[in-house]
């Protein structure tokens, strides 16, 4: 299903405090890592969640604001599951003037949702928005990865991986054909569920995490981050804050 139109409506959104505030970190994170260019086709990978629906929100204020005209369009990855049907968020998209596209794919269809392990499905959703990018030509694809994604990733590569990395807020793959950017890596998760609740957004029909992720690595690392706030509130803060102050001098070379 394939429903962009040639001059993207914009339905005007009330400028809550709450987007205003995230809008403005999103635009320092673009502007730091230079998220967005002039001219950029923008893939935003929209799962149903609150934050990938959310991003689109925020883009579109940041396309409001800013000098840089680029576009983007909501895509959603639908695997034909049994159990799912990705119909509510259609209907918000189009409720909410948003192009879209829904990427049909059958390689698990007919399958359970709660049968589709983590790796497995974020592997094949990735697949399939390649695919979907060099057929359509995106050149960037926008994932609403927040702060607190980006701080347990770097202790779930520590812990199960023995490895230092992260996901980084741009990152191009295949030579420079397509980037992954992460406009909310400046933002905490707080900030994007007190903006959801004030957008009306829960989980509004689509695939927003595998199924199996409230028993996952990435679901243990964040438990445990939210007790060490408890007593230091700058732990996350300074998890993404330390790869940007590696002391090379004390790392171990073989």
């Amino acid at each position: 299903m394939n429903e962009v139109p040639e001059t993207p409506k914009k339905k005007k959104l009330k400028e809550i405090p709450e987007l205003l505030a995230v809008s403005k970190k999103a635009g320092k994170a673009i502007k730091d890592f230079n998220l967005i260019k002039a001219g950029d086709r923008i893939a935003v990978a929209v799962s149903g969640g609150k934050d990938s629906i959310s991003l689109l929100h925020i883009l579109r204020h940041r396309l409001k604001k800013s000098p840089v005209k680029f576009e983007f369009v909501a895509v959603h990855i639908d695997f034909e599951l049994s159990d799912f049907d990705p119909q509510g968020l259609i209907d918000y998209l189009k409720r909410h003037d948003f192009p879209y596209i829904v990427e049909t794919v059958d390689w698990m269809k007919g399958q359970n949702y709660d049968e589709i392990g983590c790796y497995w499905w974020s592997r094949n959703r990735r697949k399939a928005l390649f695919q979907l990018c060099e057929r359509e030509g995106f050149n960037k694809i926008a994932l609403g990865h927040h702060m607190d994604d980006i701080a347990e990733t770097i202790i779930l590569n520590q812990f199960y991986r023995g490895e230092v990395g992260a996901m980084r807020p741009n990152q191009e793959l295949f030579e420079g054909e397509i980037t992954l950017i992460r406009p909310l890596a400046y933002v905490r998760e707080d900030f994007m569920v007190e903006l959801a609740d004030k957008l009306g957004i829960n989980s509004i029909g689509g695939q927003s995490k595998c199924a199996n992720d409230d028993t996952s690595h990435r679901m243990i690392i964040k438990k445990m981050l939210r007790d060490f706030e408890s007593h230091n509130p700058d732990v996350v803060v300074n998890i993404f804050n330390s790869l940007r102050r590696v002391r090379t001098d004390y790392l171990i070379d073989p």
